[in-house]
């Protein structure tokens, strides 16, 4: 039985990077649960894992987990080659992984730049580039950006930078592969809540608050409904876009 607030994925094969935790995790769990086969990607959190594993209705038979380092080559290849031994190729991309390490402007390295840049928005590119043979005609791809890129914020200038170049990559990847039937979209989260909270100082909390007209933070589960909307069929006319879940902000 399918979970009742996703739309029907039944049969689709799907990867989720940074699948193991927060809004990957699900996303991972929403996909696995409206009848998706999905592998989760992760880079380290072993623990992390062996809790999606143990979540009722995540099938060993039917997902996966798999560790790898999608900012490399060889953890790209290796993604490659678990969704074409597993899967068989691949309906869904949710494009997730990421870095987030906030700092002053004029404290950042060269290092700090190139770090966020290629965690947040290089390897997305690349890892969606290397499952190009592997994207079944009418494939969806999501990334997971942040609303904070057209918002700006002091201390995440390269945050918001790296994020930001996602509207330029959905936009053009969906028109190139577009004639395939292949949607490539972002969905923009604001504040969220995750499984291991959210961890600020009061005066911080509260003024992130009275920004958000709706006077809550989001959730993991609801960013991940709205890629899951995004990846199904339910918004097979979508594409191209970059779509705020941030209460208004």
């Amino acid at each position: 039985m399918t979970d009742p607030d996703t739309p029907g994925l039944a049969g689709k094969r799907a990867l989720v990077t940074g699948g193991t935790r927060g809004v990957g995790r699900a996303t991972s769990l929403l996909l696995a649960g409206a009848g998706a086969r999905v592998v989760a990607c992760y880079r380290d959190d072993e623990e992390a894992a062996k809790r999606l594993e143990d979540e009722p209705g995540w099938d060993a038979e039917a997902h996966r987990t798999l560790r790898a380092d999608l900012s490399t080559p060889a953890g790209r290849a290796a993604a490659a080659g678990a969704c074409r031994e597993l899967l068989g190729g691949v309906d869904v991309l949710i494009n997730n992984m990421g870095t987030y390490a906030p700092r002053p402007f004029a404290e950042l390295s060269d290092e700090d730049v190139a770090r966020c840049v290629d965690k947040n928005l290089t390897a997305h590119i690349q890892l969606t580039r290397e499952l190009l043979p592997l994207l079944a005609d009418g494939a969806s791809v999501v990334n997971v950006g942040a609303g904070m890129a057209e918002r700006g914020r002091p201390g995440h200038v390269h945050f918001t930078a790296a994020k930001a170049g996602l509207a330029g990559f959905v936009r053009s990847l969906g028109k190139e592969l577009g004639p395939r039937g292949i949607r490539v979209n972002t969905v923009a989260p604001g504040v969220v809540e995750t499984e291991r909270g959210l961890d600020l100082p009061a005066p911080v909390r509260e003024g992130l608050l009275s920004a958000i007209p709706l006077r809550r933070f989001g959730t993991a589960r609801e960013v991940a409904r709205t890629v899951v909307f995004l990846a199904s069929d339910t918004a097979s006319f979508i594409n191209g876009v970059t779509l705020r879940v941030d209460g208004g902000i």
